[in-house]
């Protein structure tokens, strides 16, 4: 996006350059991620940058009010996926934006969704690292993929922080469902190599009374103290065959590292809630008193799907009038990405997820990281990006 360092990075790409950037990747953990990295990154303009950061603010302006609790009740469409024990804050938050022109051409954030759940927090840091070994030579020193300019030291040290801290790392738990099949796992591994925290799936957890263990390396049982969830509840209820001795609703003796009621309550259900120039009009769909007559301008989300699945991009009216469960969909306003990552053939589009962390010595949540999607596509999204190339995951880098 700054075409100085654009013309810079396009001129001395090459595809065996890039090849050599996937394979060190992949060399990493002896793994091959299971979604495409994009052959760039992208280098985000200052005014971008601060436009981000207000959007940010403003988002969390919301979700930082005294009854934001209460406001979101409504998300559990089930009390079976109420947690005990919520805290107060999560710890987590990502909030996934568009990138759009107005009408002066100038770039401005739209937010697509968010959530209050983790990121690929770790894989972030392997890849912007992995880009600079490969290609820093276009990469100016004092960017950075940290919006506050901190070292990739610190981050880690940040992270660490928050999901160890003073704990003996193994009795910190990484969970998720059967993680080495996750799309997801490479950040797993990344976790692991940074933090020394065991990966579990949720079937390896031993339930004694109100206390969690798991079996290490030499069977020796290890008592449980700290979860780092990486469980998607709507995969969970798909599993019924999956035998396990933990329920989420348990009363265990442990600390969420990210509530799973986090999940719910910062989700596609807060959008109609947030207001402002950098979010888009949203509704819940039962509480519609009139339908748009613009739809094409719209887009339908179902509120409980992960991943974009159910998403309907050109809206009819018969779609609407057939939906019997109105209460679970969202109609929002459709946000136009600008072509703007000019690449060997056609622009790519481009995403952005500001990665947020809540600082437990500062009591404050602040924008540590972010993920970047290139797109060439209808959506983000592999199904929309078959077959084309500069388009995947990938990380923005910030101009100081």
């Amino acid at each position: 996006m700054i075409d100085k360092n654009r013309k810079l990075y396009n001129e001395q790409f090459s595809d065996e350059k890039y090849q050599v950037f996937l394979q060190d990747i992949i060399n990493e953990f002896k793994y091959v991620p299971k979604f495409k990295i994009s052959e760039t990154p992208a280098f985000i303009p200052k005014q971008l940058k601060n436009k981000l950061i207000e959007a940010c603010a403003e988002i969390m302006a919301t979700i930082n009010q005294p009854n934001f609790k209460e406001l979101t009740n409504g998300a559990f469409f089930d009390k079976n996926t109420i947690v005990p024990n919520e805290d107060e804050n999560a710890k987590f938050i990502q909030l996934d934006f568009g990138i759009c022109k107005d009408e002066k051409g100038n770039l401005v954030p739209k937010l697509i969704e968010l959530q209050g759940f983790p990121s690929l927090y770790f894989f972030q840091e392997l890849l912007g690292r992995k880009y600079r070994e490969h290609f820093g030579n276009v990469i100016p020193e004092n960017y950075s993929q940290h919006i506050n300019g901190m070292t990739n030291l610190d981050y880690i040290e940040l992270l660490r922080q928050e999901i160890v801290g003073e704990t003996d790392p193994k009795q910190v738990i990484l969970l998720e469902i059967e993680p080495e099949k996750q799309a997801t796992a490479v950040d797993f591994y990344a976790t692991e190599a940074k933090l020394g925290i065991k990966i579990l799936c949720i079937s390896k957890l031993i339930k004694r009374g109100s206390e969690l263990f798991y079996l290490d390396d030499e069977g020796k049982e290890v008592k449980v103290l700290k979860i780092y969830n990486r469980i998607i509840f709507d995969e969970l209820f798909q599993r019924d065959d999956l035998k396990r001795e933990f329920d989420f609703l348990d009363e265990v003796d442990i600390t969420w590292i990210g509530h799973p009621n986090w999940f719910y309550r910062i989700s596609k259900y807060t959008m109609p809630l947030l207001k402002g120039e950098f979010v888009p009009k949203s509704f819940y769909l039962n509480e519609l008193k009139t339908i748009p007559e613009d739809l094409e301008n719209y887009v339908l989300k179902p509120l409980y799907s992960f991943a974009g699945a159910g998403v309907q991009i050109h809206v009819t009216r018969k779609m609407i009038d057939d939906i019997t469960n109105k209460s679970n969909y969202l109609l929002q306003e459709k946000v136009a990405y600008a072509p703007i990552i000019e690449t060997m053939d056609e622009p790519a589009k481009c995403e952005i997820r500001m990665m947020l962390l809540h600082n437990s010595k500062t009591n404050k949540t602040e924008i540590i990281s972010n993920l970047m999607r290139l797109s060439k596509g209808e959506m983000v999204g592999v199904k929309y990006n078959k077959d084309k190339t500069w388009v995947g995951g990938s990380t923005g880098f910030f101009e100081s």
